[in-house]
């Protein structure tokens, strides 16, 4: 609304687009892979904030919970760990950290959607540095082997222990398990700028199980740092997979006041293994999609660092692409732009983003009758990826469709200051500073809404955690292969030839029926 009319002369489609534009492109989109509707939107409710509302502003320190910015030279600096982070949206954000004695300078992709710390232990053409354990005199094998699945690529490594230092992180050192990653498979990608992975979710998703101490826990424990962390990554309008030096912060062990505006608004945890959280509805344009809520969190909604763009489950992806597309002054797309294959093209003079509407997302306040709502503007989800030539600038669509979760990954978390509150069970979102282009804020946060056009909850009444359905694939899977090699020797034996069904019969299936998380 009050957008001004496209000239046609402004649009540059990468898929033929018959009387839009003047020159047509259609090129296949090359990145790094890490990876009706009516009504409208509800008045914010005018409720007096309790002690169970989400909305916090300079909340004193709690023993084990909330942390603010304490004085410089202190124990926590906080505002030492400002601008900690280097990357983008495409290709991550990492660390700097020293491992081993003498320290080796490697730098640590962070990732809240897993929980396993790992660093490349041998060369690999794809990074620049690894960690060489035999330069280490406290370095300490645990002899066990640990592989780790993602949806895009894989590594396998050896478990051990060493001592580790974050220049622009918590003072001293401390003793964490490192597995260090000796075979991958489209793990470390070309044009990537870190050497490793810092899994920052719960135990409950350590490989090869939930006994290996994670790092963060590692830390509160000798540390003795609140259970919190905040994450601010600064790619807001940048190019994806450009020169990586894009800004950002990571704060271990409570909030820095300075990286945030306004109130923060907390959603409860719903299970402690991915920082899982309830979604209620989406808006586009102002407009509720209305679907059921449960398809907002099928099979659950998750906040992940390590995922680049907004993943919305299928029947979620596709009513916002159809309400993307009815809400944008562009008369018509190719479907490939939609799926990530093709680009969409401007001219450098011009910004597409006028034409695109916002997207919204409520979700449970801590007081489950009310709700609040995170908006990005087109800025963060209509991503500028490459220029062709000297006069075009093209994008790339930050959604994509999920066949197991609705991820909010970069495209999302670049527009706001995100805490993690473990000791308080609740992920937090504040508007980022960084957040804006030309000037102007491009993500909103506005509240309290009432709950009463929806669901009392969202979230399936069963949740299975990925542990407990990796035990129920493999013992399928052995039942079925049991009983087909049964059928296959009743078959193919003469009856007086049968003999008693042994374990040497068994058929050991391997193969994984569940991914490790989802990018």
């Amino acid at each position: 609304m009050g957008a001004p009319p496209v000239a046609p002369s402004l649009l540059l489609l990468l898929a033929g687009a018959a009387g839009l534009c003047r020159a047509f492109f259609s090129l296949p989109l090359r990145v790094s892979q890490p990876a009706v509707p009516r009504g409208s939107p509800p008045a914010p409710v005018p409720l007096r904030p309790g002690s169970g509302g989400g909305r916090q502003r300079d909340a004193p320190a709690e023993p084990g919970g909330l942390a603010l910015a304490s004085e410089p030279g202190g124990s926590i600096n906080f505002l030492a760990m400002v601008d900690n982070l280097q990357g983008d949206s495409g290709r991550g954000y990492y660390l700097e950290m020293l491992l081993g004695t003498p320290p080796q300078a490697l730098n640590i992709l962070v990732d809240t959607g897993s929980s396993n710390f790992a660093v490349a232990g041998v060369p690999d053409p794809d990074v620049t540095s690894y960690f060489n354990t035999e330069l280490s005199s406290t370095y300490k094998s645990q002899g066990i082997d640990v592989t780790v699945k993602y949806s895009q690529g894989s590594w396998t490594g050896v478990l051990g222990t060493d001592v580790i230092t974050i220049p622009k992180g918590i003072d001293g050192s401390y003793t964490i398990n490192i597995a260090t990653i000796f075979e991958s498979e489209n793990f470390f990608l070309p044009g990537v700028q870190w050497h490793g992975i810092l899994g920052l979710a719960y135990g409950t998703l350590a490989k090869p199980s939930s006994s290996v101490e994670t790092f963060f826990d590692s830390l509160v424990r000798q540390a003795k740092i609140p259970n919190i962390f905040s994450l601010q990554m600064c790619g807001a309008g940048l190019p994806v997979s450009g020169s990586g030096t894009n800004g950002g912060s990571l704060v271990l062990g409570g909030i820095e006041p300075s990286l945030y505006r306004g109130d923060i608004w907390y959603t409860p945890i719903k299970e402690e293994w991915y920082y899982q959280v309830e979604i209620l509805k989406l808006e586009v344009g102002g407009q509720n999609l209305e679907l059921d809520c449960r398809e907002y969190n099928a099979d659950k909604a998750i906040v992940d660092s390590g995922t680049t763009l907004l993943r919305l489950p299928q029947k979620v992806f596709s009513a916002v692409v159809q309400a993307i597309a009815r809400k944008s002054l562009v008369q018509e797309f190719s479907s490939g732009f939609w799926t990530g294959t093709q680009l969409a093209c401007w001219d450098k003079t011009e910004r597409p983003w006028s034409l695109f509407p916002k997207l919204s997302i409520y979700m449970r306040d801590e007081n489950s009758s009310r709700s609040f709502r995170i908006s990005i503007l087109p800025q963060l989800y209509i991503q500028p990826i490459l220029g062709i030539g000297e006069n075009l600038q093209c994008y790339r669509f930050g959604i994509s469709s999920s066949a197991n979760a609705l991820v909010i990954g970069a495209t999302v978390m670049e527009g706001f200051y995100v805490i993690f509150d473990r000791a308080q069970r609740r992920v937090g979102f504040s508007v980022s500073p960084c957040a804006e282009v030309d000037g102007s804020p491009v993500s909103e946060i506005e509240g309290p809404f009432t709950t009463e056009d929806v669901a009392s909850n969202c979230v399936s009444v069963i949740s299975f955690h990925e542990p407990v359905l990796w035990i129920a694939s493999y013992a399928l899977m052995s039942l079925c292969g049991i009983i087909l090699l049964a059928l296959i020797i009743l078959l193919l034996i003469p009856p007086r030839c049968q003999h008693r069904y042994t374990d040497n019969d068994v058929v050991n299936d391997e193969s994984s029926l569940v991914r490790h998380r989802w990018k």
